[in-house]
């Protein structure tokens, strides 16, 4: 049989074999027909004529659970895997590790910025720890590297890996030499307003070809592309999208920054620590039951909120990201706009920096320091 291992009741079956790839894409029915009763099916992407079958198996029999389809891009975004299984899966998108689960702690952040209730308290700052962790990024096979060289080789190598195997899988893609070079100019500009235009001309890429080349990047999860926020009572919001690298590590990596080098250097510090806690805040948003959205904002005179988060339709706050150890009330100028425009539904606004207390800055407005995103 095709299966290698058994995982908590589940046989293990992977396409990164080439010989049960082969079966699987020489004859899906048959394949499918014989695959175990509950099933771990990895790298399913790699076979998009599997789909069909597993839907009419499926159908026969809704049992939650029997089959678990993992793999290293978006099925949703692939339209002929998604259609099959319409309304007959569960997408569950698997992060890298957030810092508090590398510490095998919980985090209450998200409950407290909610609540908006931040109780005083003192904490030690994290100084040159700081980039340390924001380099380190969050994926574990990058984390089990030794030192930071080779978890930065690592994040190198495994671009290189998704280019040379899955880009080739995903779509036909004329220039593959391209996308290293898009990744690079997104490290570069990690947590910036996305500017197609600018970007392709930079890269000598058309504005089609470029945006069809970062759509394959979010399907590989390795970009993530931020909306605007919205508000009926504000008409003078920017309406272009943020782009951040989906993990630091990664964009400090691509970037060729190390911790000493990024400590040392606070205009690259400031946009990867944004970065670092857009993906923090998304790895801690992904464990809950509820549904939050995220978004940043920005005004035409040029007044911004790192980033907005909507829970549900009537809940939303806001984060402002800052690398240095003090706060001042210019600091919550985006986020006093931002409660305005938000009215009723406005919970908090917080100022994420380097420092050692908590303290309120008005109404619902509180400096926090960075390490109580992981520390209870």
């Amino acid at each position: 049989m095709r299966a290698v291992g058994e995982a908590r009741g589940h046989a293990y079956v992977t396409l990164d074999d080439h010989v049960t790839l082969a079966s699987a894409l020489a004859d899906p029915v048959a394949f499918v027909d014989d695959l175990p009763e509950r099933v771990i099916l990895d790298e399913v992407q790699r076979a998009p004529g599997l789909f069909l079958r597993l839907k009419w198996t499926v159908d026969r029999l809704r049992t939650p659970g029997r089959f678990l389809l993992t793999g290293s891009s978006n099925v949703l975004l692939v339209p002929a895997l998604a259609d099959s299984l319409a309304g007959r899966m569960e997408v569950v998108r698997l992060h890298p590790l957030a810092q508090c689960e590398i510490a095998s702690r919980s985090s209450a952040f998200l409950d407290a910025l909610f609540a908006g209730r931040f109780p005083r308290r003192a904490v030690a700052r994290l100084r040159g720890e700081l980039a340390e962790r924001v380099v380190a990024g969050g994926y574990p096979p990058a984390l089990a590297r030794p030192t930071p060289s080779r978890r930065a080789r690592w994040y190198r190598d495994y671009v290189d890996a998704l280019v040379q195997r899955d880009v080739r899988e995903l779509g036909r893609i004329a220039h593959l030499d391209a996308l290293p070079r898009i990744l690079q100019a997104a490290a570069a500009s990690t947590a910036q307003l996305l500017n197609v235009t600018a970007l392709g001309g930079a890269l000598a890429l058309s504005r089609p070809t470029l945006r069809e080349y970062l759509t394959l990047l979010e399907r590989l999860f390795l970009v993530d592309e931020l909306p605007a926020w919205s508000s009926n009572r504000l008409s003078r919001l920017v309406k272009t999208p943020k782009l951040h690298l989906s993990d630091a590590g990664l964009g400090a990596a691509l970037a060729g920054h190390d911790a000493a080098t990024l400590a040392a250097d606070r205009g690259a510090l400031g946009p990867l620590l944004e970065t670092f806690v857009h993906a923090e805040l998304r790895r801690l948003a992904s464990g809950r039951a509820d549904s939050i959205a995220f978004h940043h904002f920005r005004d035409r005179d040029g007044t911004e909120v790192d980033l907005v988060l909507e829970r549900g339709a009537h809940q939303v706050a806001g984060v402002e990201v800052k690398a240095g150890a003090t706060v001042t009330g210019a600091d919550f100028a985006g986020l006093r706009k931002l409660a305005a425009a938000a009215g009723d539904r406005f919970r908090a606004g917080v100022v994420l920096y380097d420092g050692e207390q908590v303290a309120p800055f008005g109404e619902r407005l509180f400096a926090v320091p960075l390490r109580l995103l992981w520390e209870a």
